[in-house]
């Protein structure tokens, strides 16, 4: 019963979200729609990765296979991967506070594991294919290159706010930097900032069936570098579909 009430709860606030969007799109432009998520959400002072967009893309022809063989593999409901040790391993559910209010006790290094499946995205805005959102792919692109200063319409402030929700904590985002990816039958988006006391890497993926994946890691011991990552990116797949 609760978790249908919190899915009614957030139907209801998404509703009333759009309407509001639609309303205020309406009868005062883009410059007013652009302030009223500016006042709900943010603007590029308060949340910098609102104003930035990937750059670039890395293909990655080749993993680690000498660091693969020191991660451990792990099986959740839908999800596979290797890991490496010391960091505790949890799959969520996406939504904002999983990386706010389920921070990790004591600092310890964590990695967030999230599944959906093909085409999930595309049915939770209307008439999304009309703008050629077709599958996950095409919705993270828009997701990740949506700008809080490029907005004309509902639409675009539609994936400002879910850019909102779905980059989670990367440290100081000044100095976050956002690319593309390819890795053999996946290809995607990361989000990371490598510090001197915090690496965070947020990767939003996709695999050659249309899958997809999210892995964000908070490496606390800074162990980690954009080759290990990579690794452990190779491996993810779902292994309920494994034959």
């Amino acid at each position: 019963m609760k978790m249908k009430n919190r899915i009614l709860k957030w139907l209801l606030t998404t509703i009333m979200l759009l309407l509001a969007l639609i309303f205020v799109a309406k009868f005062g432009g883009p410059t007013f729609l652009q302030n009223y998520i500016k006042a709900g959400i943010g603007d590029c002072t308060s949340i910098p990765i609102l104003c930035k967009s990937p750059e670039g893309e890395i293909i990655v022809s080749e993993t680690n296979n000498t660091y693969l063989q020191e991660c451990i593999p792990y099986k959740f409901p839908k999800v596979e991967l290797c890991a490496p040790k010391g960091f505790k391993i949890v799959q969520e559910l996406i939504k904002k506070p999983y990386y706010t209010k389920r921070k990790p006790r004591n600092g310890e290094p964590v990695i967030y594991l999230l599944h959906q499946p093909a085409g999930y995205f595309t049915k939770l805005y209307p008439n999304l294919n009309k703008v050629g959102i077709t599958d996950n792919y095409t919705f993270l692109n828009s997701v990740m290159s949506a700008k809080v200063n490029h907005i004309d319409n509902v639409t675009d402030a539609f994936f400002v706010i879910m850019k909102g929700i779905f980059i989670p904590d990367l440290g100081d985002q000044n100095k976050a930097i956002m690319t593309k990816f390819k890795l053999k039958d996946k290809k995607g988006f990361l989000n990371y900032n490598l510090g001197d006391k915090n690496n965070y890497f947020d990767c939003s993926i996709v695999d050659g069936k249309g899958e997809f994946f999210k892995i964000y890691i908070r490496d606390t011991q800074v162990k980690l570098d954009l080759d290990k990552v990579f690794t452990i990116i190779s491996t993810i797949t779902n292994g309920q579909q494994k034959a």
